[in-house]
């Protein structure tokens, strides 16, 4: 009982450490830029946290907000989920077949080197309608590709055997084998994706003016020189990001039972 009282004090502040840290950090930087307002003095090149958090709110209270951002989220949202699917079909005969690999990672390769305005300009002409989320499929594709494949590679070959041997149903062999080796690898590549996804699509949305979306409130912001709304859809946009990496961190850790969550994570290897 003394040894359990012991444990628990360093198992509390492990618990909080993270959140607090956070919770320091958001602090800081809302001081830095309180302090830049201030120093500035001119709402119209760098308004306060304060105003933009008003603003915010302000926005938050019309209907049309989030419509703007609903919209948005779905046309990410979809584009990252195909690109998540795709990445990983892709990668299944990348990891069996070397042929495939080398045939197929050269074209991986380009678009993770092209720029995004290259891809948006170009897209643009094709297929305006699907732009934003057509940009966060390119975005997430190629690195969850990558690390997929280095995830499937990465299974012991002996495991693999075993589940043959005693004839494993392939159901069982996934969930049993696949899925904790490749988990690992899965989960950084989803959580970085998600952070491209949204500024890729957010900049088609921008530059295509694209009707009923975060982007266009933005240009029209920069345009009207609204300087503070402009803050307060950047912090929307940032917003949405962490909630969605959140969840999804969240969805991986129960996926992995909770202990193995802590896990390195592996970087992303093309």
């Amino acid at each position: 009982m003394g040894n359990a009282e012991k444990l628990a004090p360093p198992v509390s502040r492990k618990r909080f450490a993270g959140p607090l840290w956070g919770a320091a950090s958001a602090l800081f930087w809302i001081l830095v830029w309180t302090g830049a307002a201030a120093a500035v003095g001119n709402p119209l090149l760098l308004p306060s946290p304060l105003l933009t958090a008003q603003r915010l709110i302000s926005l938050a209270a019309g209907r049309d907000f989030w419509k703007i951002t609903l919209h948005s989220l779905l046309r990410i949202v979809a584009g990252t989920v195909c690109g998540i699917a795709a990445g990983m079909l892709l990668a299944v005969p990348a990891a069996v077949f070397e042929p495939f690999d080398r045939i197929f990672s050269p074209f991986v390769s380009v678009i993770r080197s092209t720029p995004v305005a290259s891809f948006i300009i170009l897209v643009m002409l094709w297929m305006k309608a699907l732009l934003p989320s057509f940009i966060s499929f390119l975005m997430v594709m190629p690195v969850v590709y990558s690390n997929f494949r280095t995830g499937l590679r990465s299974v012991d070959p002996d495991h693999v055997r075993m589940a043959r041997q005693f004839r494993l149903p392939f159901p069982q062999k996934v969930l049993r084998i696949y899925l904790p080796s490749t988990l690992p690898f899965l989960r950084p590549a989803v959580s970085t994706s998600l952070g491209l996804a949204w500024k890729a699509g957010i900049a088609a949305e921008v530059l295509s003016f694209f009707p009923v979306s975060i982007g266009r409130q933005l240009s029209s912001a920069k345009n009207e020189l609204e300087t503070a709304d402009l803050f307060a859809w950047t912090l929307t946009v940032i917003l949405l990001s962490v909630l969605l990496e959140f969840l999804v961190r969240k969805l991986f850790a129960a996926k992995k039972g909770g202990p193995s969550a802590n896990k390195e994570e592996p970087r992303d290897n093309t």
